[in-house]
């Protein structure tokens, strides 16, 4: 309930008691929360805290225990992983990749209309590459690479958007155009949830922000979340990670 009585709140993503596990052992450890709609919220904290494993179970990629609830009708999810997670070798040329990303229009089988090749050649102008089309993924820049799977969540137009590291390793102009792609998204109320290690971005563009060290250190507005207190027990939590403990009793399955 509302602290006006006007009935529950319907958040884009509520999580409760969630446990990710990599490789036997939990790398997200009972986290509870929830994300507003409209909300951005940056996901940091040391290497190895569970934040790409977080959002690969929000993206429904990695199994996990505890609940993830979503309200009814659920926002159509799209989910950018990070680059080096990307086969470039793969012989697949850029509108190939953008295109896929409608797939919830066309069906897994379906062509592309005429209005379809429009929102591809559209999405690729918004991140600037027009006429790169026809160009083979593999010839692209790491940056070029990370500009064309933002235009193919673009044209996935979802409520509830999934980065994960989105700069990294990319050069200062691109980073600063794919971050000119937030504000739009935030005018038309999409919820965003983004993996960054930069906090000078996170104070910029994000209000929200879930500080993790595999244990939720603190969730809530930026400014109180990356409090030098806060910080310091995330760095002193990862010295202590215990690489061969055992999943803890509290996980079910």
């Amino acid at each position: 309930m509302d602290d006006r009585g006007l009935g529950p709140v319907v958040n884009a993503l509520t999580v409760r008691d969630l446990t990710v596990s990599y490789r036997g052992h939990p790398a997200v450890h009972h986290l509870n929360g929830a994300l507003a709609f409209g909300s951005f919220t940056a996901v940091v904290g040391p290497n190895g805290a569970g934040k790409s494993s977080l959002l690969g179970a929000l993206a429904g990629l990695l199994p996990y225990q505890g609940h993830i609830e979503r309200p009814h009708p659920a926002p159509r999810v799209a989910y950018l992983p990070q680059a080096a997670a990307l086969d470039r070798t793969f012989p697949v040329q850029v509108h190939e990749v953008v295109a896929s990303g409608l797939w919830w229009r066309t069906g897994w089988w379906g062509g592309l209309r005429i209005a379809e090749h429009h929102h591809v050649r559209d999405a690729l102008a918004r991140v600037g590459l027009s006429g790169f089309e026809r160009r083979w993924l593999g010839e692209l820049s790491v940056g070029q690479v990370q500009r064309v799977l933002f235009a193919r969540v673009l044209v996935q137009d979802a409520g509830l958007i999934l980065l994960d590291e989105p700069f990294n390793a990319v050069d200062a102009r691109t980073t600063t155009d794919l971050l000119d792609l937030l504000e739009p998204w935030r005018q038309e109320g999409r919820t965003l949830v983004a993996v960054l290690h930069d906090l000078n971005q996170v104070r910029a563009h994000f209000d929200q922000c879930l500080l993790l060290a595999r244990e939720c250190i603190a969730w809530g507005p930026t400014a109180e979340v990356l409090s030098p207190e806060h910080l310091e027990r995330a760095r002193h939590m990862a010295r202590s990670w215990d690489e061969s403990a055992p999943l803890c009793e509290g996980v079910r399955s």
